[in-house]
């Protein structure tokens, strides 16, 4: 049982007016009048709570599995199976994850009405997540006292890479015409040796592929249409050393890389291709071979499930080994790691140089948003001056390890880890549509 503001503030009325009635006896009759009213309400409200027993029927609804840094719905649902008007405060015990000690609702249960209490969860780390009790702390209408009910409904949800961005990106990369800014599909500059059609020339088709007996018996240029090339091994290649353990938004970089390896697995399989995944820091972890069968998914979805960052420095050399082994065909490599210093990039290009030669290798690096706000925040100060200089030398720094990725032939993606998956999906897609892969 537990006494409200209600009842602290009824009696101390009835205490202000026994106090009153010293100086002026005439409030005595009345203050004792008050206090007998308030006994017997707090009386009458303990005996409808604890001797009549509200009966609430309550149940929390969510899916089996969680979406890494998407909002997440949670339902509760209650109902009130007796005939009292109630009103009832509601806490549920979140996972300790989240660092939430706040979470209450105040509900009006009005008798046999059914409620839905409906919220939503954004998990920044993958794993377990343990949901507790849910405690109600009902009272009626008089509101003296409450009481709290404590429904064990513990239970478990567990949190995998973004399937809610993985679906997003994939409706948005298979449309013919994108209407929007953002992923679309790139006309193809070369061609593959798969034949699909014969179509009238366009202008920007290339002049190669005119077939030159049907425009003769057309009368208008024809040109060869071919299809993409398929079953391209294609592996996404993580970086989990401490380098990705930086956090934007509180999310760290390699859950970025490990929301955008899913997405685009998932549209490597759509466009018939074979995904693979490694990841590796000192040693080497996940590694799955490039299939494309309808398992695959999954797999790659659990292998990044059980996947941690690893406090030390990446071995690029290792990575190239394990790749020699591993990875027989030429293959698309996309490597998501980070460097912070050309010295950093000076350490892992003899490695990076080798695997180009082996394999087509994109690198894709992070960009530090933080760094380019202050860059670009206006300086009142002389230390303000000093900071900036240092921040935009960071920012052409990074700008100049992509120019020197290049120099070797080596693919490079510089990106907000905001913008990572959709600027390395459009990267996969351009490079599907030279004909690279």
């Amino acid at each position: 049982m537990y006494l409200t503001n209600r009842f602290f503030q009824l009696f101390g009325a009835v205490v202000a007016l026994f106090a009153l009635s010293y100086p002026f006896a005439v409030l005595y009759p009345l203050a004792l009048t008050f206090f007998v009213v308030a006994t017997v309400l707090t009386l009458a409200d303990i005996t409808i709570l604890f001797i009549r027993r509200p009966q609430l029927k309550c149940e929390r609804k969510m899916s089996l599995v969680f979406s890494l840094s998407d909002p997440n719905p949670v339902q509760i649902s209650m109902e009130n199976q007796t005939r009292l008007d109630l009103r009832c405060s509601v806490i549920d015990e979140l996972p300790h994850q989240f660092q939430r000690r706040d979470f209450e609702k105040e509900i009006h249960l009005p008798p046999g009405v059914p409620f839905l209490i409906e919220y939503t969860l954004t998990p920044l780390s993958r794993g377990v997540y343990t949901f507790g009790n849910i405690n109600l702390f009902i009272k009626t209408r008089i509101g003296l006292v409450e009481r709290r009910i404590v429904l064990e409904q513990a239970e478990s949800v567990s949190v995998y890479p973004s399937i809610i961005q993985m679906k997003r990106y994939e409706l948005r990369a298979m449309r013919q015409i994108a209407h929007e800014t953002g992923i679309k599909k790139l006309r193809r500059i070369g061609h593959s040796y798969e034949f699909e059609q014969i179509k009238n020339y366009i202008q920007g088709d290339d002049f190669r592929a005119i077939n030159w007996k049907a425009s003769g018996r057309r009368s208008s240029l024809m040109v060869n249409q071919y299809e993409d090339e398929r079953s391209q091994q294609v592996y996404c290649v993580i970086d989990k050393s401490r380098v990705m353990r930086m956090p934007f938004e509180g999310l760290s970089l390699m859950d970025y890389a490990i929301n955008t390896t899913l997405a685009i697995s998932n549209i490597i399989l759509k466009k018939q291709d074979k995904a693979g995944l490694l990841t590796f820091s000192d040693v080497m972890g996940a590694t799955l071979k490039a299939e494309r069968d309808t398992g695959q998914l999954r797999r790659i979805s659990e292998a990044l499930y059980r996947e941690k960052e690893r406090p030390v420095e990446a071995n690029y050399d290792l990575l190239y080994e394990a790749s020699q082994r591993l990875i027989g065909a030429r293959s698309l490599l996309i490597l998501f790691t980070n460097f912070e210093s050309r010295y950093a990039l000076e350490r892992a290009l003899p490695a990076l140089r080798r695997l180009q030669r082996k394999h087509l290798l994109v690198v894709v690096f992070f960009e530090n948003t933080e760094i380019r706000a202050m860059a670009i925040a206006p300086a009142e100060t002389t230390a303000d001056i000093y900071r900036q200089t240092i921040a935009r030398k960071f920012l052409h720094d990074k700008k100049e390890m992509v120019f020197i990725l290049r120099q070797y032939g080596i693919q490079a993606i510089l990106t907000k880890p905001q913008d990572l998956t959709l600027n390395t999906i459009n990267k996969y897609l351009e490079m599907k549509s030279r004909g690279l892969i």
